[in-house]
């Protein structure tokens, strides 16, 4: 990959990191200008009060022991919605994945979540030596998105219990607001099972059993078939971030973690040492250019958190240990590992073709999926 002279947006905080990002004569880059345009675009659709939103979904859950489900990673956006929806008096079943990772706060968070609000908790706890063996091949596959395996798991959890309980909707924290600036050379698509197939095929040590999964063909079934719905209630409001955070912390007894996703302990590792180390990536980079697109934050202060580390020593030695203990790999590994360069997603096989006329089909039928 060439390497491009260091260059930051005099707008947001994005930079080169992004292999892909490019600028204006005024140094803004094409993050800022796109999420003006879907600002725009946003404001400009009709959207449904959130209180009529929230009836619709009560209407259809007649007779049913549930009127939607949801993911509870005990994470802000997550923990926001499931309060706006206990509010609205929409009956929740809450879906955790329990990956073997949870920080002892998570854990928590989400016992005072569903307590306070008096949700049902479905907590799926995933099979940890073929959960790692997964993991470690993502590791030898040197690309960038491990976390994809978990996000995978977690979204085939929610479908088969929707399945399971005749659930229609489904409730995102996902959102416009603080969650747009993301570059595309970060992440891969969270719903490849063909692409984690193919990696554990070549790194796994061991054949795909119990961890859960979904098709794009399911996920063709789950929406034209079933008629599954995923709803984002945190785009029919003024989401400001800061007062979710002070909401939930005062009616949930809600814990901070000190970073977005740090609920976990693999994600905090793999952000905060990782990302950076190996990928040349700082993830705080996307989260504090939302907040400052969106007028939560200003650019300074952005850059005031960028100067902080991303550890403290004594946390990184212990997470560190924590993190190789887990996964059983050696610290000369480990090192071989963060030095070895990157591989593109697309180097592996992936079902991005299927996943295209996926979408085309949603388009022309409008569906959300």
């Amino acid at each position: 990959m060439n390497q491009r002279t260091y260059k930051i947006c005099t707008h947001c905080v994005m930079d080169t990191s992004d292999h892909n990002i490019q600028f204006d004569q005024a140094g803004v880059c094409n993050h800022c200008h796109n999420y003006e345009v879907g600002a725009l675009k946003f404001k400009q659709i009709p959207t449904t009060p959130l209180d009529q939103l929230f009836q619709k979904l009560k209407e259809n859950g007649k007779g049913k022991p549930y009127d939607a489900i949801m993911g509870l990673s005990g994470g802000v956006d997550s923990s926001y919605l499931a309060w706006l929806a206990a509010q609205n008096g929409v009956r929740v079943l809450a879906i955790h994945l329990d990956n073997g990772w949870n920080s002892e706060i998570a854990v928590q968070n989400i016992y005072n979540i569903v307590n306070k609000l008096n949700f049902d908790l479905y907590t799926h706890v995933i099979d940890w030596e073929e959960f790692a063996s997964l993991q470690r091949a993502f590791l030898k596959a040197d690309v960038i998105d491990i976390e994809l395996l978990s996000d995978h798991a977690i979204f085939s959890v929610i479908m088969n219990q929707a399945k399971k309980h005749g659930i229609r909707y489904i409730l995102s924290g996902a959102n416009f607001v603080t969650e747009s600036i993301l570059p595309k050379s970060w992440v891969h698509r969270k719903s490849d099972f063909t692409h984690i197939k193919a990696i554990n095929k070549i790194y796994g040590e061991r054949s795909i059993k119990t961890f859960p999964h979904a098709s794009t063909f399911d996920m063709a079934v789950s929406t034209f078939v079933r008629g599954y719905k995923t709803l984002k209630p945190l785009n029919h409001i003024q989401y400001v971030k800061s007062d979710a955070m002070e909401i939930i912390k005062k009616e949930l007894g809600w814990v901070d973690y000190g970073g977005k996703h740090y609920e976990s302990l693999f994600t905090k590792f793999y952000q905060a040492y990782i990302l950076p180390t190996k990928f040349h990536v700082d993830k705080r980079r996307a989260h504090l250019s939302n907040l400052i697109c969106s007028g939560q934050m200003t650019r300074d202060q952005a850059l005031a958190v960028l100067d902080k580390p991303l550890y403290e020593k004594n946390d990184f030695e212990r997470d560190k240990d924590l993190f190789l203990k887990k996964l059983s790999i050696s610290e000369e590994f480990f090192q071989e590992y963060l030095k070895r360069p990157e591989k593109q997603h697309s180097f592996y096989k992936t079902d991005d073709k299927a996943y295209k006329v996926l979408l085309k089909i949603k388009e022309m039928l409008k569906y959300e999926i």
